[in-house]
């Protein structure tokens, strides 16, 4: 059967034409592939246990049928594996090898485990190693570019079993025998024939069928490329196709049997219908949708859409089975596509197809965004303004597109900051991403693929010149980094940050850059320099005039000074930031403040002004209306009176905490992602006008 498109957790296969689904053939090859799994290994013949897992190697060229051979197998075995099957694809449509760091997370995702935002390589295979060390599964690997991705990828455990499937041996993995699929049987090609074209017009020339199977070199993808040409055209006779054929044998001599069909196929197609086909080599990764269509042929989506279904009858596209219309280029031809509409349709034209292709994808990523702002007028009108095509009904409807169209708008991503000319739509794309990414799935859920994007940015701000973005990117990349334990390297991102913004002369990065700083610094345990850098973010903001910041500010050097045990200092700020949040209003900052001064006046040894301090920061929390702090201040008080000899005193409010505690609001499950929503580590400033 034809290659499929085979990813990392995905379970997807095609839903036309039905006949695909069902396997041809391959009894000798899947004989072979099953008997080689019992096989005793060199491991074994020499008295030593299997160390990692069995590879099987299925080689062959595109369009021979190898992975849907690997799939039947891994269908027919896959009871032996409780763990389950674990898909990869090894490399895009273009034949680039995927990133070893990509594949990982991506399977370490399909088997439910979190991973971290920006892990090394080296970690997330060793991370994945580790968690198939315990687990009995099938690994298949399609389209694997060399020995080294397929051996980084394996499992030290011999219960395992790896298929990968090569276009050619994969030197350097010790006992592996390849099985190279040829073409099918006669039999089983006039079967695959008949499934598309019906049984009657093969049993009424059988010869001229058979020869036909034979032109095709009995190659699955050719016949089916074949069965779609006769299919829409009924009146058209077997034989005349094997001639056709046969007369393009001369014409293209190094051609093979896959490309001389396809050609024929092309060739049959309407202008505007083959156009298309060609620019679907644009797609990203391969994944089509009838909006990407329609950017890329400049044609209405439901043209569009009327298109690839053609497409798909002909056998030139696959659909995949999906909540939404989506549809996939066989890897077999991705070649054939790029490499006809290079020499068919001039270099301005693609340029301009992708330009398209991309604007629309931002459109639609920023409408993926406003349908959950719809509470805001202006977001509102501007939405109503979108044309009905770009719009989503529902922030339910929104979602299931950003999860379903999530590879393909990464890969448009990494498309998009490769091409280098088409750097301005790059930058607003991936700053639409982010913010759709923010808005449905949260900070945290989708942090690995922000980091992925915000180093994207910053590739881009630094070809470009743009010191501003890429303080951004600095300042976003390393607020991950920091989150997930790497302070180090959140402190040289802060401070390659802090010299972008200065170079930029934006006050804002230079601010958050040195208060970054100063973070990083606090959470190493250097109190000292943790205080001068708050101090410089402090100066900043004082000049500014900027009394919120400040008051904040004030509250960080009280808190290392804290750390650092001096206390003195750190009641003086913790004065002055209570004072800042008074003037500014924010009573319930205000109250935090004054709590924590009574914390560090009770470190110092001063519980009489402790008790003071807290009854007054209760006072504040009870104007803040707000439970929860209330109930903080409460447990404050019982630290203190605990200290001044008065338990009875401190276990009624620790009592009044704990009521404060039951009656005050309880977060709604989505109450954590809206927090994260709010948080500045996912921004992109960017010069655009587009919000």
């Amino acid at each position: 059967m034809t290659d499929q498109a085979v990813e990392a957790g995905d379970a997807r296969v095609p839903a036309h034409p039905p006949a695909q689904s069902e396997f041809l053939g391959r009894t000798r090859e899947l004989k072979e592939l099953r008997a080689d799994i019992e096989r005793a290994g060199l491991d074994t013949l020499s008295g030593r246990k299997a160390p990692r897992a069995r590879v099987l190697l299925i080689a062959g060229r595109p369009g021979s049928g190898r992975t849907a051979l690997a799939g039947e197998l891994a269908r027919q075995v896959a009871g032996r594996y409780p763990g389950g099957v674990l898909r990869a694809r090894l490399s895009e449509p273009d034949g680039t090898p995927v990133p070893l760091a990509r594949t990982a997370r991506e399977l370490l995702t399909a088997l439910g485990l979190p991973t971290v935002p920006g892990a090394a390589e080296d970690d997330l295979t060793a991370e994945l190693r580790s968690a198939l060390a315990d687990r009995s599964v099938l690994l298949l690997l399609d389209d694997a570019a060399s020995a080294e991705q397929v051996d980084a990828l394996l499992p030290d455990n011999p219960d395992c079993l790896a298929v990968a499937v090569s276009a050619g041996p994969l030197t350097g993995i010790l006992d592996v025998r390849p099985c190279t699929p040829g073409g099918l049987d006669i039999k089983s090609g006039l079967e695959l024939l008949s499934r598309r074209i019906g049984s009657v017009r093969v049993t009424v020339d059988p010869r001229s069928a058979e020869v036909l199977v034979e032109e095709c070199r009995a190659q699955p993808a050719a016949l089916e490329l074949a069965g779609g040409w006769l299919a829409a055209r009924p009146k058209a006779a077997v034989a005349d196709l094997a001639k056709q054929l046969r007369s393009l044998r001369g014409e293209l001599d190094e051609a093979t049997p896959l490309a001389r069909v396809f050609r024929l196929a092309h060739t049959g197609l309407t202008a505007p219908t083959a156009r298309i086909l060609r620019l679907l080599s644009l797609a990203p990764a391969g994944h089509v949708d009838p909006h990407t269509a329609s950017a890329l042929a400049g044609c209405s989506v439901g043209g569009a859409r009327a298109t690839l279904d053609e497409l798909v009858a002909l056998g030139l596209l696959r659909a995949v089975d999906s909540p939404l219309p989506q549809y996939e280029v066989p890897a077999c031809l991705h070649p054939l596509l790029r490499s006809l509409a290079e020499t068919r349709d001039r270099p301005a034209e693609l340029q301009l197809a992708r330009a398209r292709m991309l604007e629309r994808t931002v459109r639609l990523l920023h409408s993926c965004r406003a349908i959950t702002e719809t509470g805001n007028p202006q977001v509102r009108a501007k939405l109503l303004g979108t044309p009905r095509a770009l719009r989503f009904p529902t922030p339910r409807a929104a979602e299931e597109w950003l999860t379903v169209r999530r590879p393909a708008l990464l890969a448009a991503a990494r498309l998009a900051v490769a091409d280098g000319e088409l750097d301005t739509l790059a930058r607003r794309l991936m700053s639409q991403l982010v913010r759709a990414m923010v808005a449905h799935v949260g900070t945290q859920a989708a942090a690995s693929d922000l980091y992925d994007v915000h180093r994207l940015v910053l590739d881009v701000a630094e070809r470009r010149g743009l010191p501003r973005e890429k303080a951004a990117a600095l300042l976003n990349l390393g607020d991950l980094d920091a989150r997930t334990g790497r302070t180090p390297q959140a402190l040289a991102r802060y401070r390659a940050a802090l010299d972008a913004g200065r170079a930029a002369d934006d006050p804002y990065a230079t601010g958050r850059a040195m208060e970054s700083v100063g973070g990083a610094h606090l959470e190493l345990g250097d109190y000292d320099r943790a205080a001068d850098w708050f101090g410089r973010a402090l100066a900043q903001r004082l000049a500014r005039e900027e009394g919120a910041d400040a008051a904040r500010l004030y509250g960080r050097i009280a808190a290392a000074h804290t750390y650092a045990g001096r206390y003195g200092e750190a009641l003086r700020n913790w004065r002055a930031a209570a004072a800042g949040h008074r003037r500014c209003g924010d009573v319930a900052a205000q109250a935090r403040a004054l709590s924590e001064l009574a914390r560090v006046q009770e470190y110092a040894g001063r519980p009489e002004e402790s008790l003071r301090t807290c009854q007054e920061a209760m006072e504040w929390a009870r104007r803040a209306d707000d439970l929860r702090l209330q109930a903080a201040v409460h447990l404050r008080l019982a630290d203190t009176l605990e200290h001044l000899g008065d338990p009875a005193a401190a276990a009624l409010h620790r009592a009044a905490a704990g009521r404060m505690l039951e009656e005050g609001p309880a977060a709604g499950p989505d109450g954590g992602r809206k927090a994260e929503r709010g948080s500045n580590a996912c921004e992109i400033r960017s010069a655009s006008s587009e919000d």
